[in-house]
């Protein structure tokens, strides 16, 4: 007949389980910290790695042979459009003597400061 164990001894057996129970937790938790961290820090070197955006854009049509519209390098609008090649400031204000419309979100030819 075995002899039952006692009760300090199943207090430190239970606290043996307790303590190897929270290790392999604390374990678990810090390697998702870990690859947080990666993670966090791959994206940033992703962001710095990108290239500036252009100072100005030039949106041409479906065609890509007409022009549509002119805009500022950060905007929205010419970023949802697909259609847009960078430019140089000469380009831009070429396109605008030339009537191509300036985005009307951006407002181009206000940060040129070409008045209407």
């Amino acid at each position: 007949m075995t002899e039952q164990p006692s009760r300090l001894q199943m207090l430190h057996f239970a606290r043996r389980v307790v303590v190897q129970q929270a290790t392999a937790a604390l374990t678990q938790i810090d390697q998702w910290i870990a690859d947080e961290e990666r993670r966090e820090a791959e994206r940033q070197r992703g962001e710095q790695a990108q290239p500036a955006p252009p100072d100005w854009l030039i949106q041409y049509g479906l065609n890509h042979a007409n022009v549509d519209a002119v805009h500022c390098g950060d905007c929205w609008a010419a970023a949802k459009s697909g259609r847009c090649r960078p430019a140089s400031r000469e380009q831009v204000l070429d396109a605008l003597r030339q009537q191509v419309p300036p985005c009307l979100h951006c407002r181009p030819d206000t940060a040129l400061g070409i008045l209407d």
